[in-house]
């Protein structure tokens, strides 16, 4: 999916239609004092395996997710955009 790097957008904060500077939204790492990776890492630990199956199916497409940040007043929001196996910027 192609996809500009400026767009007229409608801005909540604002309540107006401006031009908003779009920038893909990368994932973060993932914290290791959560429950849940506390209770991988402990069932991981040692000689045992993987604690669940692996998938046998193909995985969908992803959701790409993009930060709009308005050119007026500064602020942000985020709009998911629809499922694409490829994702890229265009002039």
């Amino acid at each position: 999916m192609k996809f500009p790097r400026e767009i007229n957008r409608y801005c909540p904060f604002c309540k107006a239609h401006k031009i908003h500077v779009v920038e893909e939204v990368k994932k973060h790492k993932a914290s290791e004092l959560k429950w849940g990776q506390r209770r991988f890492r402990r069932v991981t630990a040692g000689y045992r395996g993987f604690p669940r199956p692996k998938p046998d199916r193909k995985k969908p497409a992803h959701r790409k997710d993009t930060r709009l940040k308005c050119k007026e007043c500064g602020k942000q929001h985020i709009k998911a955009l629809p499922r694409s196996k490829r994702f890229e910027f265009i002039k």
